[in-house]
């Protein structure tokens, strides 16, 4: 249900890696937004190679031990985490999708 409603809003961010990233664009990778796993909903995931990706607002700078416990218990379940700054996102998304690459392809 928490997933459903991120799903309807969010934020320009996250909006813009959507649009580069679904619908199989990158290196014909399937990736699901918000996507639950455990106790956590991850920004978006693709499952297949159990890489998570968080866009992160300035909020997160002041969140750094739950980033810390919620990247552990992923990697525990055998997912990589990546995490970008909005800002990154909305200035160099040629980049973003360049790391992104590499964690599926490298």
């Amino acid at each position: 249900r928490k997933a459903k409603r991120l799903r309807k809003n969010l934020t320009e961010a996250e909006s813009k890696l959507w649009r580069h990233i679904r619908l199989r664009q990158l290196a014909g990778f399937k990736f699901r937004r918000q996507h639950p796993v455990g106790p956590y909903v991850l920004d978006f995931a693709c499952v297949e190679k159990h890489l998570a990706i968080e866009v992160d607002g300035g909020q997160h700078s002041e969140c750094a031990d739950y980033d810390s416990r919620r990247s552990a218990y992923l990697e525990t379940h055998g997912y990589k985490v990546l995490r970008f700054w909005n800002s990154e996102v909305l200035k160099n998304i040629a980049a973003v999708k360049e790391v992104i690459f590499e964690a599926l392809c490298g």
